[in-house]
């Protein structure tokens, strides 16, 4: 298990400046209520899910350097759909980001957070696409149960390898550097039964209004759709 937490510092490298370049051509393909309305194929997905106001719009626009493609509801935890967007060359797209719905607030009806627990744990057990699940926690808070929960959902395919790991603990500057240190390691001990031989779990230090972690973000996620390079 690896983890980071660097800050951006000189110039960035040419592969930081390839990760962020491909990031940044992500664009909107299509939302789907049912795993069925997913497009078929073989792109790999990458799955970004956390808590409502974890920061997950938040961190999506800041790899994507856009303030607006992925849409934060004025009412955390309204929003129920999978959001899929394109990476990679407009012609030949070479990746799906996926943006599903928050979770862990009161106010959306019960009957609808069982449907889309459902629909979650079912990409996340089952979607033949999925290659990388990108999960946000509040540093702050650390892993809460609900948290815990959406880990057992993909837990199988994360020890096995078939699906890689990366916790962002976002909102990292409000923390102080011992703060930050305290939460790497709690997070670390966190995923102590994830960790295998062929797992691929990685954990960054997150802040997107200074920039920290992400050229790290924007390097794992590329790493994960191009392993050549």
């Amino acid at each position: 298990m690896t983890a980071s937490n660097r800050l951006p510092t000189g110039t960035p490298s040419d592969t930081t400046r390839t990760a962020l370049a491909w990031a940044h051509g992500a664009r909107f393909l299509t939302t789907a209520s049912q795993l069925d309305q997913l497009p078929q194929g073989d792109l790999p997905e990458f799955a970004f899910v956390g808590r409502s106001n974890a920061g997950k719009s938040t961190a999506i626009n800041a790899l994507a350097q856009r303030r607006q493609l992925a849409f934060a509801s004025k009412t955390p935890g309204r929003t129920q759909h999978i959001n899929l967007f394109e990476l990679g060359p407009k012609d030949a797209p070479d990746a799906y980001l996926a943006d599903l719905p928050g979770y862990g607030y009161a106010t959306v009806e019960r009957t609808a957070k069982l449907r889309w627990q459902q629909v979650m744990a079912d990409y996340l057990a089952i979607r033949r696409n999925l290659a990388g699940v990108v999960l946000l926690v509040d540093s702050r808070l650390g892993f809460t149960p609900l948290d815990r929960q959406l880990l057992d959902f993909v837990a199988p395919r994360v020890t096995t390898g078939e699906v890689k790991l990366l916790v962002l603990l976002t909102k990292a500057d409000k923390l102080n550097k011992k703060e930050q240190a305290a939460a790497l390691g709690v997070g670390q001990d966190g995923l102590a039964d994830l960790a295998t031989e062929a797992a691929d779990i990685g954990m960054l230090l997150f802040s997107a209004p200074k920039h920290q972690g992400l050229n790290d973000l924007a390097e794992t996620v590329y790493g994960w759709a191009h392993p050549e390079a």
